[in-house]
């Protein structure tokens, strides 16, 4: 099920996108000049971000699976971006096939890929939304015929807030969402972060600027607040790859590279 109730001209490639500009960092083909451009500036400033990019996507993946083997069997993914194999479903699926996966992103041109790589697999949907507006997202047909909120979900709010400014009110968001969820429900969610590279990203801050989002990194104990009504789970707030890795524990060397924090917080 996919609701892609917009027109073409509605895809705005005058500007770049922060899920197209996302996609040309995990080295994607989805993506037009003016994301590529304003990516290059980002690079050229901060090239950690392949780096912390990846380490971000495989964060996803281990949430993913650790929610589902905790008994999720269904999912909101809020920012999904431009769909990226492993996706959300697909390593849901390879758990259980019986997960529901609502997928939720602002922009047209990811709906035009979701039918293709995301909502033909079984118990999948798709979206049309702006974490900006969550009762608009909670909803969507597409969220309320595959989502039952009666039964808990994992929440994915994975690389999305800090496109959300303090203006914007992050911690409304989450609350908003988070209200709306059972007791059992997880929360899933990473950001952006300045802890670890001293002077913070001027640059890229007007890239974004002059995307259709702004970038708003923030630090720790902000993050922090997010989770507020959750209990956080160990080992808490990390860096993304220091949350139950399945491999050898990057140096410190390596996680100096690493820009976004996560975590996984149940409600109970």
């Amino acid at each position: 099920m996919t609701d892609q109730s917009f027109a073409p001209q509605q895809i705005d490639t005058s500007k770049p996108h922060p899920a197209r500009m996302y996609d040309y960092f995990l080295d994607g083909r989805d993506n037009y000049e003016v994301d590529r451009i304003a990516a290059e500036r980002v690079l050229a400033e901060v090239p950690d971000i392949r780096p912390t990019a990846r380490a971000n996507r495989a964060f996803l993946g281990r949430a993913v699976r650790y929610a589902v083997r905790s008994g999720i069997r269904q999912i909101i993914d809020i920012g999904t971006g431009i769909p990226t194999s492993p996706n959300t479903h697909e390593v849901a699926h390879a758990e259980d096939p019986r997960v529901r996966v609502a997928y939720v992103d602002n922009d047209p041109i990811v709906a035009t890929h979701a039918g293709a790589r995301l909502t033909s697999a079984p118990n999948t949907g798709f979206a049309l939304g702006d974490v900006r507006k969550p009762q608009d997202i909670l909803d969507t047909p597409a969220v309320r015929d595959m989502i039952d909120l009666d039964q808990p979900v994992a929440l994915l709010l994975v690389a999305v807030l800090h496109f959300v400014s303090d203006d914007e009110d992050p911690r409304g968001i989450v609350a908003t969402l988070r209200d709306a969820l059972p007791s059992g429900s997880h929360l899933v969610l990473s950001h952006a972060t300045a802890d670890f590279h001293p002077g913070g990203f001027p640059e890229t801050v007007r890239a974004y600027r002059n995307s259709t989002a702004s970038m708003n990194v923030r630090e720790h104990a902000e993050i922090s607040t997010y989770f507020e009504g959750f209990e956080l789970l160990d080992p808490g707030l990390v860096q993304v790859p220091l949350w139950r890795p399945d491999g050898p524990v990057p140096s410190p060397e390596e996680l100096r590279r690493i820009g976004f924090y996560g975590g996984v917080a149940r409600k109970n």
